[in-house]
């Protein structure tokens, strides 16, 4: 796909148009949904910024590089998939399949193994790129939110929720695993009693 215009002025009345050609008001679910992934991956693609910024000598920085660019490609195939009205398809359309799911388990499982079992909830923060990735789960939870309201209403793919019930578990793991191995302190929930 080639934009060779940022602005249409088509969406000034407060409406837009999924793939497919369907007008919609840009506050309908659909379009919050696919907006919260692209806040999503936003934060995200911020996290990878400040990875990059790490000293060289990082041990995870280009092993959490090459994650973070991945998830970032299937948030826009999942945006896309939701940006496309219900029933449409197209040439060359993205997919988010079981296979995807099943990479982002293995992925919390590797993570896992270097990480201790936890005793009491965590408080989101530690360091700048796994303070982003809690961001990023929560961001993620709000999509995922969304994506099952959206489901009640229209056709979503079953596999669009379960990517993002999976991927918020991952970046919480990410941002534990990346506070770990990068010596930044995990600061746990202190009850009052």
């Amino acid at each position: 796909m080639r934009i060779s215009k940022v602005y249409t002025r088509s969406g000034d009345a407060g409406k837009t148009r999924l793939a497919g050609g369907q007008e919609v008001w840009k506050d309908s679910l659909r379009v919050e949904a696919y907006g919260t992934v692209d806040e999503l991956n936003s934060v995200i693609g911020i996290a990878r910024a400040l990875n990059a910024d790490q000293a060289d000598g990082v041990k995870t920085k280009s092993t959490l590089e090459e994650h973070l660019r991945w998830i970032q490609n299937k948030l826009f195939d999942l945006g896309g998939i939701l940006a496309t009205a219900p029933g449409e398809t197209f040439k060359n359309m993205p997919v988010v399949t079981a296979d995807h799911v099943v990479r982002l388990e293995r992925l919390i499982d590797a993570c896992q193994e270097d990480l201790e079992p936890l005793k009491e909830f965590i408080l989101p923060g530690g360091g700048t790129v796994s303070g982003f990735l809690h961001q990023a789960r929560t961001i993620c939870r709000r999509a995922e939110r969304l994506c099952v309201s959206l489901s009640r209403e229209e056709d979503v793919p079953a596999e669009l929720v379960r990517f993002l019930n999976r991927l918020s578990d991952v970046l919480f793991v990410l941002a534990r695993w990346v506070a770990k191995t990068q010596g930044e302190p995990e600061y746990l929930w202190e009850r009052e009693t």
